[in-house]
């Protein structure tokens, strides 16, 4: 373990229960729930404002939580990722500023009471692949998987699954290119 993990761990207690490998850099100000709950690689940046959130309980209702975040990921600022059961961030993938990242739903039963009260649905785990980038405020939903090397639009709204090399954006988003190995090129999608 490096001298700056050490450091690190002594000084900032999410950090301390977190499993991080080396050289994790997590900006102040920052909410991170359930430290123990979260995964880290090697390298990987959490700028500031990050809201980081694995449900543990709600509504009366226990959930298990993991969020897995790689090596050499870089977060920007102002991220929102609430969990219930599984997120996923491949190594080297960059998420830009206010991303939005859920693995479930509210409860939005009209019979069941306030909707803040509710129990949330697991709407499918996500996972985003190797050495994606996400846009600006894009939002990825619940059931989403990204393949490696996937690109996520500006103000994006990622609803249903791409597979690698897919470049997709609108709201809902669609596939608009994908990268030809062959040529090494992106092409349209027709």
């Amino acid at each position: 373990m490096s001298f700056s993990t050490i450091l690190k761990r002594l000084f900032f207690p999410t950090l301390r229960k977190m499993r991080t490998g080396s050289n994790v850099r997590l900006q102040r100000p920052h909410r991170i729930a359930h430290p123990e709950c979260i995964r880290v690689g090697d390298r990987t940046q959490i700028r500031r404002n990050a809201l980081i959130e694995p449900v543990q309980e709600r509504a009366g209702i226990r959930y298990k939580p993991q969020i897995e975040i790689g090596s050499d990921v870089y977060i920007g600022p102002d991220l929102f990722l609430v969990c219930i059961s599984s997120i996923s961030i491949g190594d080297g993938t960059v998420l830009s500023e206010s991303v939005f990242i859920s693995d479930n739903n509210h409860g939005l039963d009209p019979q069941a009471g306030l909707i803040m009260e509710q129990p949330l649905v697991h709407g499918g785990d996500v996972t985003i692949g190797k050495h994606c980038f996400i846009g600006l405020r894009a939002a990825i939903m619940p059931g989403v998987t990204l393949g490696d090397h996937c690109i996520v639009a500006i103000n994006s709204v990622v609803t249903s699954s791409f597979p690698a090399y897919s470049m997709v954006g609108g709201a809902p988003a669609k596939l608009i290119r994908r990268y030809d190995l062959a040529t090494k090129t992106w092409v349209r999608n027709e």
